[in-house]
């Protein structure tokens, strides 16, 4: 059984620029599909706009308060929302409160820095 928790997984900064803890993937779990970690962003601190060619996402918002860019739809996001991210989709998420911004992200297949795509805007991308 695999068991992981927070306090004891270390922290990386992801190819958008968040932070993340890596709870349960294939570098540190028998999870071979997808992946799961928390995410963390400072006040006033947002992802590079980005999009994944393989990977579909799910955010789970645990606190704080946000603004979602999911394609061109913007939404703000707060604990207990659950945001879709569908493959090839272009998004990025800002926090807008005054706290940390503490989320789930679960990836499948499993992050990978090379299944990210950084844009300079949101309309850049050809993948929406």
């Amino acid at each position: 059984m695999d068991v992981r928790n927070l306090a004891d997984v270390p922290a990386f900064i992801t190819a958008d620029g968040s932070e993340i803890r890596e709870l349960l993937a294939y570098r540190n779990s028998a999870i071979r599909q997808q992946s799961l970690a928390e995410a963390r962003l400072a006040p006033g601190r947002a992802t590079t706009p980005h999009y994944h060619p393989r990977a579909e996402e799910i955010y789970y918002i645990l606190e704080g308060m946000g603004l979602m860019q999911v394609g061109v739809e913007l939404c703000e996001v707060s604990p207990g929302d659950a945001i879709a991210i569908p493959s090839g989709m272009a998004h990025q998420i800002a926090n807008t409160g005054t706290g940390l911004l503490r989320f789930l992200c679960c990836c499948a297949p499993g992050y990978e820095h090379s299944d990210t795509v950084l844009l300079e805007t949101i309309a850049n991308t050809a993948a929406e």
